[in-house]
């Protein structure tokens, strides 16, 4: 069983800056309220580890970047205990809308037997920590 959740938000800044804000790790935890903390590097096969929001609590996983395309693209896969459990390959897609106008396309695509229950338990706050991610970039990236 796979599931989705997606997310976009229209940035009124150049897809470079849009992008090394994502892609700066070590700056998370000054204004992401979703993802704390990050650290390591968006490079191929590389593991990063970020520590996100978790209701009332944090959780902290380890996953692996699969592709990067510079200022356009890069996503990784995580998952709970080990693969094919619940397993999330999160995404972001930067698309060039018009001169210094971006489309930041967030989702993620859930998969593994435990996928359903999790994701109706928290699948909607899931959502909205997508969406206050995208706020908190988008205030960041039109910044003078």
């Amino acid at each position: 069983m796979q599931s989705q959740i997606k997310t976009e938000i229209i940035i009124a800044a150049p897809k470079e800056k849009v992008w090394n804000i994502l892609t700066d790790l070590e700056s998370y935890e000054k204004w992401n309220p979703f993802i704390v903390k990050s650290s390591g590097r968006i490079t191929p096969g590389a593991r990063i580890q970020n520590t996100m929001v978790n209701g009332d609590s944090n959780m902290t996983f380890r996953p692996k970047v699969l592709t990067v395309k510079p200022n356009e693209y890069f996503d990784w896969l995580g998952s709970l205990w080990f693969k094919g459990l619940f397993d999330g390959n999160h995404y972001f897609k930067i698309e060039e809308t018009g001169p210094g106008q971006v489309n930041l396309i967030h989702g993620e695509n859930f998969s593994g037997i435990l996928s359903a229950m999790i994701l109706r338990k928290i699948g909607e706050d899931t959502r909205q920590n997508f969406i206050k991610m995208n706020q908190a970039i988008k205030a960041l990236a039109e910044l003078p």
